[in-house]
């Protein structure tokens, strides 16, 4: 999980895994045209992705087409969904705590 944080820690590639998430899978020159950068810098980008697990590309005539993987997403989900249960719990002390202030003494 680590690896996928690195990853979209970078604004051009978490531009790119927007860019795939809002409009599916794309060509390296149509995420770079949308995105307005350099093919090779796009190129580069995806490769850190793919390291990540992040994005897969399948082959269409001379083309390569970009997409998301699920697995790290839903690993970065989970991961998050365990500080909500933590957040929800202390949010519910402070309701508590909230309500017996409010009641008279």
């Amino acid at each position: 999980m680590i690896e996928s944080l690195n990853a979209l820690s970078e604004p051009n590639r978490l531009a790119i895994v927007e860019l795939l998430r809002d409009h599916g899978p794309r060509s390296v020159g149509e995420i770079a045209a949308t995105l307005d950068l350099r093919q090779p810098l796009v190129s580069k980008h995806l490769r850190v992705l793919s390291d990540a697990g992040m994005v897969a590309a399948r082959v269409d005539a001379q083309r390569r087409i970009y997409d998301l993987e699920e697995a790290p997403f839903q690993e970065i989900d989970g991961w998050l969904d365990s500080f909500a249960a933590v957040w929800e719990s202390r949010l519910d002390r402070l309701d508590a705590h909230l309500r017996r202030s409010e009641d008279p003494v």
